[in-house]
């Protein structure tokens, strides 16, 4: 009799040991993602409502871009690469607290660890952020690669911006299309959290939401040396079903007279439409205008003097994509053509020449 007793009370169990995991998927699946198309940072906001329900299982996401190069000025080089091989686990542990963990295998070749973060929702609308994270500042510098529209991030967004770095931000978002962050970091770079800091960095970011039209506006200030440089950045975006166009302008100035100030600059426009092409269902074309003008990273050589860079450019970016697109996964074949122009004297080097990009990119 015992034994079918306990029988009877396993079988009993049988129904909630099923439904336990089935709650788990839902919540994972359910974790929104950091960033949209748009580009847009980490924002405040409500875990996902089921009845208590938070799972400790992770949503996984991952980005695979390997590209072939051929650069075309003088005769002919090319070369193979893997740009992004990033994975990222994120999820809630409790209607409150969120985390991230996010690294990219191979860099071209590298590894590197992108975002370790803890988030707490601490109050309606607002969430603070620590850990390494995304610095709130640019669009098109914290744009997630399998956002992208072009294989290279324009100049604004990849030389004269920084991304990421370890601190901790206050994130806030309204109920009227508004969303605000600020934050404080190390002045060292993501690969070194060693570092004593007597003076940080900061900076801080507004963006708002005018129908289908968003205006930003950011400031951040670093010494990544002895020399503190401050940034100011403007951003306008306008997106429909089929059309993206945005502009970014992004100004660097160095103390005390130290370097000239820096500008960079970028404005694109995409075209987009369904398509029916054997696996491919969506084509768009896109331009972008983007230059820079003299650039120094803010280090000092070996007499104490910040030095150049970057030499000043623009470039001239054409291209098209070919999508497959699935609610969960999406693959884009991508071919750019990019066109640079230099000051006359300059010896341009390998690699900053005149340049097709094949690329296939995978998000899931």
């Amino acid at each position: 009799m015992y034994s079918s007793m306990r029988m009877r009370k396993s079988l009993y169990r049988l129904p909630a040991l099923l439904v336990i995991p089935l709650t788990f998927s839902a919540s994972a699946d359910a974790v929104g993602t950091e960033t949209s198309d748009v580009g847009q940072a980490v924002v405040a906001q409500t875990p996902v409502e089921s009845k208590g329900a938070i799972s400790y299982l992770p949503a996984i996401h991952g980005t695979l871009r390997p590209r072939y190069e051929a650069e075309i000025n003088d005769g002919y080089a090319g070369r193979f690469e893997v740009r992004n091989a990033r994975l990222s686990a994120e999820g809630y542990v409790c209607p409150v607290v969120d985390y991230k963990l996010q690294a990219d295998l191979c860099d071209r070749g590298k590894f590197k660890m992108l975002d370790v973060w803890v988030g707490l929702s601490v109050a309606e609308g607002f969430k603070i952020i620590a850990g390494q994270t995304l610095i709130p500042f640019s669009v098109d510098g914290i744009r997630s690669p399998h956002n992208y529209m072009f294989a290279n991030k324009s100049y604004a967004g990849e030389i004269v911006g920084n991304t990421r770095g370890v601190g901790a931000k206050l994130c806030y978002t309204s109920p009227f299309h508004l969303q605000i962050e600020a934050g404080v970091f190390n002045n060292a770079t993501i690969s070194d959290h060693d570092v004593w800091e007597k003076d940080p960095a900061f900076a801080a970011k507004a963006r708002y939401m005018i129908g289908d039209v968003s205006v930003e506006c950011g400031f951040k200030t670093a010494a990544p040396d002895s020399v503190r440089i401050n940034f100011l950045n403007g951003v306008i975006g306008w997106k429909s079903d089929r059309w993206q166009i945005e502009g970014e302008y992004t100004y660097k100035h160095y103390t005390n007279y130290s370097f000239k100030p820096a500008h960079a600059y970028s404005g694109f426009a995409s075209y987009g439409m369904p398509v029916n092409a054997g696996i491919f269902n969506r084509l768009s074309f896109q331009g972008r205008w983007d230059g820079m003008t003299d650039h120094s990273s803010g280090r000092r050589d070996k007499n104490g003097h910040l030095y150049l860079t970057d030499n000043a450019r623009n470039r001239l970016t054409i291209g098209s994509t070919i999508s497959y697109v699935q609610p969960k996964t999406k693959v884009d074949v991508r071919l750019n053509y990019e066109k640079y122009f230099y000051h006359s004297g300059y010896e341009i080097p390998q690699g900053d020449g005149d340049k097709i990009v094949v690329e296939l990119s995978l998000r899931f």
